[in-house]
């Protein structure tokens, strides 16, 4: 029944073969967390708030609650509405967040550009051309987000926390998911050994689990879908002989009816219970954030037709093994192991533990994705990421964040010991996150959707609600382990807001200090400079103007490369560019003084290539520029103005095979192109080169001989090598700083900036052709 809700288009659009197999592709990654949650939910609820009496009041209300919670926010809210706010097929926090960037103008990023909006993704569809929200309540949002800087910093904090309590999350779901799989070993020895081995053996574990991350879960990825299956298809078997054999009326505790009796008779306790009841919708968000590696149809098909109705029968087994049996031993408590057969417990555990791996693999794997998202939006420091896989887009390893997540895992498994206060920490993480993306998806609904404020407003009161009550349960919990996350998420938070207030200062003194272009063109015809051979790249944050490390530069030494690029690498608020829309080049002055600025542009959750790939796509495009610049210039959509000049968007390598192709031979193994069709561009002979380079030139259309001569020149100088020219800034808050801001920008800023990667890492630089040019910023 839930299918006819999905739109016939998206049916024509994939086939069957597709979609099923990514809907059985993604239990594995997306659904491992969420589906371990019935290990823990009941035992947390009944933790210390509430009792186990004769009557089942309590049993059949928590059902009830577990039951109405499963069906209105991971079925409802997730995946009938939230699942349709995707960024260009890319979900999660920050998708949101970049969707209300666009559609706003709230982006704090200072370099954004108006040739930005010309590219593919920066408008979702063929209806979303018009940014301008139809509705007047929306026009009149928008321009107030747009005036008030408040609003904008209010938005983005908003995302961070967010973000923030994702990489709590990535904390504790492992500690809570694999300790709860092995608080299984308590029904198979006494209590005395039981509590010396449960720790270790957690601890084991997880250790093993952080150290395998570097390999990449693509070696043993194609393992994690038939573990969770196996694990659903158990635990709804389990379920249904439950139901059947010890109470066939279970499906009564369904009605609501039984969350009033729930509520009236426990009171205080009753409500202070939600926050183990809430650990049962744990992982939902992951079916939004990892939509990028799946499908929408493929998710909303793997959770209504298996998690869905698995995780129902698995709680109303549970529930009806338990109204039957009152007299429980306290040793053993209530939990998930209580209700398994004698003779299924040994591999229903091993199954167990192996689902809990899982599920803590996948949510490991997206905070290393969410902190690369921030890192490219620069609200997180550089770090080094690590790319495990050439063919799987997205599967990525931080080293230093593997580690301190690890080390964290391990302070709050060897600190709680339990999985009540486990719980109360894991539960705030998640409900704060969902409590984000209800507001952000409210914004969403105006100003990206057009529609109606009445439909936000319903929206967010409706599920606003449900998730408010959650969290105050939750919160009430703070000094029973709720406090984990809100200091984990401080700290990262703090990190963030530190990092990105300093770099904004620094953008800012980039701006005010730089060098204009007519200072330059003043030196004189030949520059009144030195010109030795070779590519000079002086890496820049500015995308218009000359840095003021360049005049510094030159002040002191009065030479620079015959050809001369101003690069500047920014992110821009989509998930990809696509390749044939990667570089703005465009010259700076005339082309006799061969300066060009180029703008290379990444989405958040593009891949940066190597440094080889990166310099042959840049002068290949400098070439192209070079070429159709001269004889067929682009339509008034290409070309773009900036303060320099005209700016021309020009693709890759790969993107324009009809256009002149870069070719780096061995000298010993130079041959002619051999085609009518292609005439070549040579470098003159030198004495005992490494490299002969080529440009392939297409005869058609003919180029006029200043472009040759032009073209000529380039050769040349990437036979003689490319130079990095970095600035390296010493950032200091200037005389009369508040301090407030001395101590956020000397010591906060200055201590992330020296224990962060350089920018050469963005550039993959060699170290061997980086020279690094020092100067104080005091901002």
């Amino acid at each position: 029944m839930f299918f006819f809700f999905l739109s016939w288009g998206v049916f024509q659009r994939e086939s069957w073969k597709t979609v099923l197999t990514l809907a059985y592709q993604s239990l594995g990654v997306v659904y491992g967390d969420l589906s371990t949650s019935p290990l823990y939910v009941y035992k947390s609820t009944f933790a210390d708030d509430i009792q186990h009496s004769e009557t089942n009041e309590e049993i059949y209300g928590v059902l009830s609650f577990v039951f109405w919670t499963l069906t209105l926010i991971p079925l409802l809210k997730y995946v009938f509405i939230v699942l349709k706010a995707d960024d260009n097929g890319e979900g999660g926090t920050f998708a949101l967040y970049s969707l209300l960037c666009r559609h706003a103008r709230v982006n704090s990023l200072p370099n954004c550009q108006v040739a930005d909006e010309e590219l593919y993704e920066y408008k979702k569809d063929a209806a979303a051309t018009c940014l301008t929200p139809k509705t007047t309540f929306g026009s009149r949002l928008k321009s107030t987000l747009e005036k008030h800087r408040v609003l904008q910093r209010f938005l983005l904090l908003l995302a961070l926390i967010g973000t923030c309590m994702v990489i709590g999350d990535g904390v504790l779901t492992p500690a809570l998911s694999v300790f709860s799989a092995v608080s299984g070993l308590e029904l198979s020895m006494s209590r005395e050994h039981h509590k010396y081995v449960e720790v270790p053996v957690a601890c084991i574990i997880l250790i093993g689990l952080f150290a395998l991350q570097h390999y990449g879960t693509h070696r043993i990825g194609f393992l994690f879908a038939p573990v969770v299956l196996m694990w659903l298809l158990c635990i709804s078997a389990i379920g249904i002989y439950n139901i059947i054999h010890w109470n066939p009326h279970v499906y009564q505790a369904l009605s609501p009816y039984y969350m009033y009796k729930f509520l009236r008779k426990t009171q205080r306790g009753g409500w202070m219970s939600l926050g183990g009841i809430l650990l049962c919708i744990t992982g939902s968000e992951a079916m939004f954030a990892d939509l990028g590696h799946f499908s929408q149809l493929s998710i909303q098909i793997a959770f209504t037709s298996l998690v869905y109705p698995s995780l129902i029968l698995a709680y109303m087994g549970q529930a009806a093994y338990l109204s039957q049996h009152h007299a429980i031993d306290s040793d053993y408590r209530i939990g998930f192991y209580v209700s398994v057969p004698d003779k299924l417990r040994w591999p229903v555990l091993v199954i167990a533990i192996l689902a809990a791996v899982v599920g803590s693999q996948a949510i490991i794997t997206g905070t290393f994705s969410i902190i690369k998202q921030c890192s490219a939006l620069s609200c997180f420091p550089r770090v080094k990421i690590v790319h495990t896989s050439s063919k799987i887009h997205g599967q990525i390893y931080i080293p230093e964040i593997n580690w301190t997540l690890m080390l964290l895992c391990l302070a709050v498994t060897v600190g709680f010991r339990d999985t009540k206060r486990m719980g109360n920490a894991s539960g705030l993480a998640v409900i704060t996150v969902m409590l984000v993306t209800t507001c952000l998806m409210s914004l969403v609904i105006v100003l990206c959707w057009h529609k109606n404020v009445f439909f936000a407003i319903c929206f967010v009161c409706f599920f606003g609600t449900i998730e408010a009550l959650y969290f105050s349960a939750s919160l009430i919990k703070f000094l029973e382990g709720a406090w984990v996350p809100v200091a984990l998420s401080f700290i990262f938070l703090i990190v963030m807001c530190v990092w990105h207030y300093g770099t904004l200062k620094t953008y800012e003194f980039d701006v005010q200090n730089k060098v204009s272009i007519n200072w330059l063109l003043s030196l004189g015809p030949s520059l009144g400079i030195v010109r030795v051979r070779g590519i000079g790249l002086i890496h820049t944050e500015l995308v218009s103007g000359i840095p003021a490390i360049f005049s510094h530069f030159v002040t002191n030494l009065p030479a620079f490369h015959q050809v001369l690029v101003f690069l500047c690498i920014k992110s821009v608020p989509v998930p990809h560019v696509r390749a044939k829309e990667r570089f703005l080049i465009g010259y700076i002055g005339t082309r006799e003084y061969r300066l060009y600025r180029c703008i290379v542009r990444y989405g958040y959750r593009d891949v940066h290539k190597d440094d080889m790939e990166f310099e042959k796509d840049l002068v290949c495009s400098i070439a192209e520029f070079i070429r159709s610049g001269n004889h067929e210039p682009n339509g008034a959509k290409d070309d773009l103005e900036s303060e320099d000049g005209k700016m021309t968007v020009v693709g890759t390598c790969c993107t324009h095979t009809d256009g002149i192709q870069l070719r780096e031979d061995d000298v010993d193994n130079i041959e002619s192109a051999g085609t009518s069709e292609l005439r070549e561009i040579r470098s003159p002979p030198v004495i005992q080169p490494r490299k002969r380079v080529r440009f392939r030139v297409p005869d058609s259309p003919k180029i006029n001989r200043g472009a040759r001569e032009e073209l000529q020149e380039l050769v040349e100088a990437r036979e003689a090598g490319i130079a990095y020219i970095l600035g390296h800034s010493y950032v200091r808050a200037k005389q009369g700083s508040s301090m407030l801001k001395k101590l956020v920008i000397n010591y906060g800023y200055g201590f992330l900036r020296r224990n962060s990667r350089a920018p050469a890492s963005t550039l993959s630089a060699p170290h061997a052709s980086t020279l690094q040019v020092g100067m104080v910023y005091h901002v």
